[in-house]
């Protein structure tokens, strides 16, 4: 870009109108201009980037596929541009559309009871939230951002990937289930129903979290016995409901805790895992839910 030279971004402004309107007629009009002032700086533009941008043909234009690369990134970043200007401006909040990927467990225990108060906070901002799989794909880009459940030494941290939470591990189970064994006793695990999330992460066996547990508490017990689940808060409502004892994580179960439907005779154990952002695009309203996020999480940290 440094060999470029006049006014670049303006070039590129009026590249993407006519990208969008595949017409330089109509880009003309939205602009303001004469079609022969945006044919002409399309041009210039061409000739500095040293690319064809449109085919010309008596029907009107249509994107190369240079050009058509290259809007896909200017399209993103003026938008970007433009709600940052407005979330600067004074008096004025930040508005726009979030899509968002995590998974189930996170999204229904976690995210979905503290989103009226970032809605209350930020009424212009829309978060359109899919979680609907066990296991997420951090790599899909048709999303703004990704929340995923991962082993800590399984992701790399950079500047488009951080560790919002770090996770802890404990046995839980109703108050009726606690009162049929000794916990303290070795051998209440081999009579005890084990509840698996039996996908915690991609790749993972799905007896892992308990075999983890039972070595680190020196616990001679079969971890592959039990009944397992896809998802995590399902096993926590089998656990509710007094089938057996689930692997909780905690970030999930204070409410559950709270209200006495789980209990634990334990402490927690950290997991090695975690919950992290993984951040596509940024924009002014992404932005100002990110933040949000890591308040909400120094809160419970607190």
């Amino acid at each position: 870009m440094s060999a470029l030279k006049g006014n670049i971004l303006a070039a590129l402004a009026t590249f993407d109108v006519a990208a969008k309107t595949q017409s330089f007629t109509q880009a003309a009009s939205t602009l303001h201009v004469t079609t022969g002032a945006v044919s002409q700086q399309i041009r210039l533009l061409e000739q500095q980037l040293g690319f064809e941008l449109f085919q010309r043909h008596a029907r009107g234009i249509t994107l190369t596929e240079s050009g058509r690369r290259l809007h896909q990134v200017v399209g993103r970043s003026l938008s970007e541009i433009a709600e940052v200007i407005r979330a600067l401006q004074p008096g004025r909040q930040a508005e726009g559309e979030i899509r968002l990927k995590l998974t189930p467990s996170f999204a229904f225990k976690w995210l979905v009871p503290r989103l009226h108060h970032f809605y209350t906070q930020y009424p212009d901002i829309n978060v359109q939230t899919f979680a609907d799989g066990a296991l997420v794909d951090s790599e899909d880009t048709d999303c703004d951002l990704v929340i995923d459940y991962r082993r800590s030494d399984d992701i790399q941290l950079n500047r488009q990937t951080r560790l919002l939470m770090a996770e802890s591990l404990l046995p839980v189970m109703s108050p009726d289930y606690q009162a049929r064994f000794d916990w303290q006793d070795p051998k209440s695990w081999q009579q005890a129903t084990l509840l698996h999330d039996a996908m915690p992460w991609r790749s993972a066996e799905r007896d892992t979290e308990w075999r983890y547990w039972f070595d680190v508490m020196g616990i001679d017990a079969d971890s592959r016995r039990g009944h397992f689940f896809n998802r995590t808060d399902m096993a926590m409502a089998a656990a509710e409901a007094g089938l057996g004892v689930a692997m909780a994580r905690q970030a999930l179960i204070g409410e559950d805790v709270h209200k006495g439907k789980l209990i634990s005779p334990f402490a927690p154990l950290p997991a090695n895992a975690g919950y992290y952002l993984i951040c596509h695009r940024h924009s002014a309203a992404i932005d100002c839910f990110i933040r949000w996020l890591e308040e909400q999480l120094a809160q419970v940290r607190v």
